[in-house]
């Protein structure tokens, strides 16, 4: 490499740290890896199949599965396969691919969490609107708006990374193309694209947060003005599993990234995406599973007639 303004290549750094014993985190990385792509799936093939499941919540909740299978796979497979060699090199190009993705798919996940929020808001505070006001083309316009505008928006947030002058090097010490250190490696004035950065933040992350919030907000209150116990129950049960998943995903976004500036910790920064890349993927699907009453009867309808299927044919 002639020139390191502009890199034809980066080298992560990874977990180089471990030294050779980072090839040991191979194994329970991919196990994770691979059921979460298959919890996910799982979710994704019962909302297609199942016609009970043809609402607008699992409308979205199919949505937000497949883009936990897209996100881990803009870094996980990388990943896995930088364990195994000692040199962990990207194009400058396939660098700048793989941003563009993690960033535009994690930007919809957030949207379609608040769209959730409003699904759960129309069916407890207005139910008996909830079918004109939550139609399929609603659901389809909301979830349709969730996945363009974030790859539109980034399409700039790329292209000022691809032109920045990078005369730091060409290490990145992450196992992704993460934007705090890509940002460090550069030399240019990068106070304007972090102002844009933290637009885009609270474009995206921080105004769904909101949205979320005020939706909670009404359902509560509606929720504890329900005379009977069981009714208050019953409305709380079909809010749980999406409540965890919100919590679990702002938390560490809003940690890692909703931060004006570059000089963040690049360690605790790694800790934090590698479990918002591997272990939250992985517990998502228990989670929407374990806390949902209407995915466990499914559930458990089909172990039945996995059941039945056995006896008759042995």
């Amino acid at each position: 490499m002639t020139n390191l303004s502009h890199p034809s290549e980066f080298v992560f750094l990874g977990f180089s740290s471990f030294g050779e014993l980072q090839v040991l985190l191979y194994g329970p990385f991919l196990i994770l890896y691979l059921l979460a792509f298959l919890g996910n799936t799982v979710i994704i093939v019962m909302v297609i199949t199942y016609t009970n499941l043809h609402t607008p919540m699992y409308f979205f909740l199919g949505n937000f599965s497949l883009l936990e299978i897209l996100v881990t796979m803009t870094t996980v497979p990388r990943m896995l396969s930088d364990l195994l060699v000692s040199q962990k090199v990207i194009s400058f190009n396939g660098c700048m691919v793989q941003f563009y993705f993690y960033f535009s798919l994690g930007s919809t996940s957030f949207l379609i969490l608040s769209d959730m929020a409003l699904d759960r808001f129309v069916a407890i505070c207005h139910p008996l609107r909830y079918g004109t006001m939550m139609s399929w083309d609603v659901c389809v316009w909301l979830a349709g708006a969730a996945w363009v505008a974030p790859f539109l928006a980034m399409v700039p947030t790329v292209f000022s990374r691809a032109y920045l002058n990078y005369c730091h090097g060409n290490i990145i010490n992450h196992f992704f193309c993460d934007n705090a250190p890509l940002l460090q490696l550069s030399c240019s004035d990068t106070s304007l694209l972090e102002f844009w950065d933290f637009v885009m933040a609270l474009a995206f992350v921080l105004s769904s947060f909101l949205v979320t919030l005020i939706s909670y907000g009404y359902i509560l209150s509606t929720v504890l003005r329900i005379p009977s116990a069981s009714g208050r129950q019953k409305a709380f049960s079909t809010c749980g599993s999406h409540l965890t998943l919100v919590f679990i995903g702002y938390s560490s976004t809003i940690f890692l990234y909703v931060r004006p500036g570059k000089e963040h910790s690049v360690e605790v920064n790694k800790t934090v995406a590698l479990v918002t890349s591997v272990l939250t993927p992985f517990l998502n699907p228990f989670i929407l599973t374990l806390r949902n009453e209407t995915v466990k009867a499914v559930l458990r309808e089909k172990m039945q007639r996995l059941k039945g299927l056995h006896k008759v044919l042995s």
